[in-house]
C-alpha cells in the first residue's frame, strides 16, 4: 500500500490516538474517515478528515459506515475503554461494557469491511497494547481484553493471507493522551460503584496503584509515535505482524514472556508502592 489517495477509516478518532493517526494519515494524503461519538469531535477535527459517526457496539451505525464509506483500503481499529478496579468487585455489566468495546467492537467492524478489503487487498491495522503481555493489579478487565484481541488478530492474520489482506497489531506502551486525566477523575466514582466493603478492602491499593499508573503515563510518549506506527504498517510492502511502540513497551512485553510468573508479580506490585 505505497500508493497515496487511498481511503481509510480510523476508529475512536475523537481523542488520543486516534485523532493523532487520522491527522497524520490525512497529512500523508490518505483519503481519511474518522468514526467519532459526537459531531462536535468531528468538528474539532477540522476539515482534512470525514468524520463519520461510529459507535462500534451499535450494528446499525456499522453497517451505515459501511455504506457511506464506499471503497476502503484500511481499517485503523482504534476504539476502546479502559475498565480497571478489583475483580471480586467489578460489575459483570462494567465487565461486559470492556469487552463490547474493545473485543466484540472491534470485531463487528472488521467483519463489516473485510468484503471492501478484499476487494482492494487492503490492511487491518489493530491497536491493541503491550497491557496484552503483563497485566497489572486492578487492570484485569482492561489487560484481558488485549489478550483476547491479540488472540483474535492472531487468528485473523493467518486467515485473510489468502485474499492479500494484511492483518497488524499496534503494541503501546506507556502513552499520553488525555484518557490519563480522566482515568483519575474516575477513581472515586469507581471505588463507590464497588461498595463499602469493596472499598474497605481494596480502597487504598488502588488509589495506590493508580496514583502509579499515572506518574508513569503523564512521562510516556506522544500520541504521534503510535500514528507513525499505524502509517509505516499501511505503506510498508511488507509490514511487521506486530510493532511495540512508545515508552517501555519493548521492556514490558519482553518482561511479560522471559520473566517467571512469581518474579513478575513481585516486581510489578513493588514497582505500583503495593508490596
Amino acid at each position: 500500500m505505497t500508493e497515496r489517495s487511498k481511503t481509510v477509516l480510523v476508529t475512536g478518532a475523537s481523542t488520543g490516538i486516534g485523532r493523532a493517526t487520522a491527522l497524520m494519515l490525512a497529512r500523508e494524503g490518505f483519503t481519511v474517515f474518522a468514526g467519532v461519538r459526537k459531531d462536535s469531535d468531528g468538528v474539532a477535527l477540522g476539515a482534512t478528515v470525514t468524520p463519520i459517526t461510529l459507535d462500534v457496539t451499535d450494528p446499525g451505525r456499522i453497517a451505515a459506515a459501511a455504506d457511506a464509506i464506499g471503497r476502503l483500503d484500511a481499517l485503523v481499529n482504534n476504539a476502546g475503554i479502559g475498565v480497571t478496579g478489583p475483580l471480586e468487585f467489578v460489575s459483570l455489566d462494567t465487565l461486559r461494557r470492556q469487552y463490547e468495546v474493545n473485543v466484540f467492537g472491534q470485531i463487528a467492524v472488521t467483519q463489516a469491511m473485510l468484503p471492501k478489503l478484499r476487494d482492494s487487498q487492503g490492511r487491518v491495522v489493530t491497536v491493541g497494547s503491550v497491557g496484552s503481555w503483563i497485566t497489572l493489579p486492578f487492570g484485569g478487565p482492561l489487560c484481558s481484553s488485549k489478550h483476547a484481541i491479540r488472540s483474535l488478530n492472531d487468528a485473523l492474520r493467518m486467515e485473510v493471507r489468502p485474499w492479500g489482506i494484511r492483518a497488524v497489531l499496534i503494541e503501546p506502551g506507556s502513552i499520553h493522551t488525555s484518557a490519563v486525566d480522566k482515568l483519575e477523575g474516575e477513581v472515586e466514582p469507581r471505588l463507590e460503584a464497588i461498595g463499602d466493603e469493596g472499598r474497605r478492602l481494596y480502597g487504598t491499593a488502588y488509589r495506590t496503584m493508580v496514583t502509579s499508573g499515572l506518574k508513569e503515563e503523564r512521562s510516556g510518549s506522544s500520541p504521534d509515535v503510535v500514528a507513525r506506527a499505524v502509517l509505516h504498517a499501511l505503506t510498508a510492502r511488507k509490514p511487521r505482524a506486530r510493532y511495540p511502540v512508545g515508552k517501555k513497551s519493548r521492556l514490558m512485553s519482553t518482561l511479560g514472556r522471559v520473566v517467571p510468573q512469581y518474579a513478575l508479580d513481585r516486581l510489578r506490585l513493588r514497582v505500583l508502592g503495593l508490596s
